[in-house]
Protein backbone atom coordinates (compact mmCIF):
# COMPACT_ATOMS: atom_id res chain seq x y z
CA UNK A 1 0.00 0.00 0.00
CA UNK A 2 1.11 3.54 -0.77
CA UNK A 3 -0.12 6.71 0.86
CA UNK A 4 -0.15 10.38 -0.01
CA UNK A 5 -2.07 13.54 0.73
CA UNK A 6 -4.54 15.89 -0.92
CA UNK A 7 -2.98 19.35 -1.24
CA UNK A 8 -4.53 22.27 -3.11
CA UNK A 9 -7.16 19.90 -4.59
CA UNK A 10 -4.50 17.56 -6.01
CA UNK A 11 -3.77 13.98 -4.95
CA UNK A 12 -0.02 13.89 -4.31
CA UNK A 13 2.30 10.92 -3.78
CA UNK A 14 5.98 10.93 -2.82
CA UNK A 15 7.81 8.33 -4.97
CA UNK A 16 11.41 7.35 -5.67
CA UNK A 17 12.46 7.46 -9.31
CA UNK A 18 15.78 5.94 -10.40
CA UNK A 19 17.90 6.33 -13.48
CA UNK A 20 21.25 4.96 -14.53
CA UNK A 21 24.40 4.85 -12.39
CA UNK A 22 22.21 4.44 -9.29
CA UNK A 23 20.95 8.01 -9.54
CA UNK A 24 17.66 8.53 -7.74
CA UNK A 25 15.31 11.27 -6.61
CA UNK A 26 12.30 11.38 -4.33
CA UNK A 27 9.65 13.27 -6.26
CA UNK A 28 6.16 14.51 -5.47
CA UNK A 29 3.83 13.40 -8.26
CA UNK A 30 0.20 14.35 -8.88
CA UNK A 31 -2.34 11.70 -9.84
CA UNK A 32 -3.87 12.60 -13.22
CA UNK A 33 -6.68 10.26 -14.31
CA UNK A 34 -6.86 12.11 -17.63
CA UNK A 35 -3.30 11.00 -18.50
CA UNK A 36 -3.17 7.45 -19.86
CA UNK A 37 0.62 7.03 -19.64
CA UNK A 38 2.83 6.09 -16.70
CA UNK A 39 4.75 9.19 -15.62
CA UNK A 40 5.73 12.69 -16.71
CA UNK A 41 8.81 14.49 -15.43
CA UNK A 42 10.38 17.89 -16.10
CA UNK A 43 13.46 17.85 -18.33
CA UNK A 44 15.71 18.90 -15.43
CA UNK A 45 14.77 15.76 -13.45
CA UNK A 46 15.34 13.59 -16.51
CA UNK A 47 18.80 15.11 -16.98
CA UNK A 48 19.69 14.75 -13.26
CA UNK A 49 18.69 11.08 -13.30
CA UNK A 50 20.42 10.46 -16.64
CA UNK A 51 17.34 8.61 -17.91
CA UNK A 52 17.95 6.73 -21.15
CA UNK A 53 16.19 8.17 -24.20
CA UNK A 54 13.75 5.74 -25.84
CA UNK A 55 12.30 7.87 -28.66
CA UNK A 56 9.48 10.30 -29.22
CA UNK A 57 5.72 10.08 -29.41
CA UNK A 58 2.74 12.27 -30.24
CA UNK A 59 0.46 13.16 -27.34
CA UNK A 60 -2.87 14.95 -27.12
CA UNK A 61 -2.98 17.46 -24.27
CA UNK A 62 -6.03 18.39 -22.16
CA UNK A 63 -6.60 21.44 -24.39
CA UNK A 64 -6.78 19.09 -27.45
CA UNK A 65 -3.45 20.28 -28.86
CA UNK A 66 -1.24 17.51 -30.22
CA UNK A 67 2.47 17.76 -29.44
CA UNK A 68 5.62 15.70 -29.89
CA UNK A 69 7.14 14.51 -26.61
CA UNK A 70 10.44 12.82 -25.80
CA UNK A 71 10.17 9.42 -24.10
CA UNK A 72 12.63 8.08 -21.53
CA UNK A 73 12.85 5.00 -19.31
CA UNK A 74 13.00 5.05 -15.50
CA UNK A 75 12.54 2.74 -12.55
CA UNK A 76 9.89 3.73 -10.01
CA UNK A 77 9.40 2.29 -6.53
CA UNK A 78 5.69 1.56 -6.70
CA UNK A 79 3.71 -0.25 -4.04
CA UNK A 80 6.83 -1.98 -2.65
CA UNK A 81 7.98 -3.11 -6.11
CA UNK A 82 10.33 -1.63 -8.69
CA UNK A 83 8.67 -0.96 -12.02
CA UNK A 84 10.38 0.00 -15.26
CA UNK A 85 8.18 2.63 -16.88
CA UNK A 86 8.11 5.07 -19.77
CA UNK A 87 8.49 8.73 -18.84
CA UNK A 88 7.32 11.67 -20.95
CA UNK A 89 9.33 14.86 -20.71
CA UNK A 90 7.12 17.88 -19.88
CA UNK A 91 7.40 21.41 -18.60
CA UNK A 92 4.73 20.90 -15.93
CA UNK A 93 4.54 19.21 -12.57
CA UNK A 94 5.33 15.49 -12.42
CA UNK A 95 2.23 13.39 -13.11
CA UNK A 96 1.29 9.76 -12.52
CA UNK A 97 -1.17 8.43 -15.08
CA UNK A 98 -3.59 5.58 -15.50
CA UNK A 99 -0.98 3.11 -16.84
CA UNK A 100 0.85 3.37 -13.50
CA UNK A 101 -2.42 3.03 -11.58
CA UNK A 102 -3.59 0.00 -13.56
CA UNK A 103 -4.25 -2.97 -11.27
CA UNK A 104 -4.61 -0.75 -8.20
CA UNK A 105 -7.41 0.77 -6.11
CA UNK A 106 -7.17 4.50 -5.47
CA UNK A 107 -8.97 5.91 -2.43
CA UNK A 108 -9.12 9.69 -1.97
CA UNK A 109 -10.43 11.77 0.92
CA UNK A 110 -10.89 14.90 -1.15
CA UNK A 111 -10.34 17.70 1.35
CA UNK A 112 -7.24 19.70 2.18
CA UNK A 113 -4.88 17.33 3.99
CA UNK A 114 -7.06 14.33 3.12
CA UNK A 115 -5.51 10.92 2.67
CA UNK A 116 -4.58 9.26 -0.62
CA UNK A 117 -4.31 5.48 -0.54
CA UNK A 118 -3.20 3.21 -3.39
CA UNK A 119 -3.36 -0.54 -2.96
CA UNK A 120 -2.89 -3.44 -5.33
CA UNK A 121 -6.03 -5.26 -6.45
CA UNK A 122 -6.15 -8.96 -5.58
Amino acid sequence: MMTGVVAFNEAVLHVRVSGIEEREKWIDVVIDTGFNGFLTLPAAFITDLMLPYVGSTRATLADSNEVAMDVFEATVDWNQQQRNVLVLSTDGVPLVGMSMLSGHRVILDVEEGGSVTIEALS
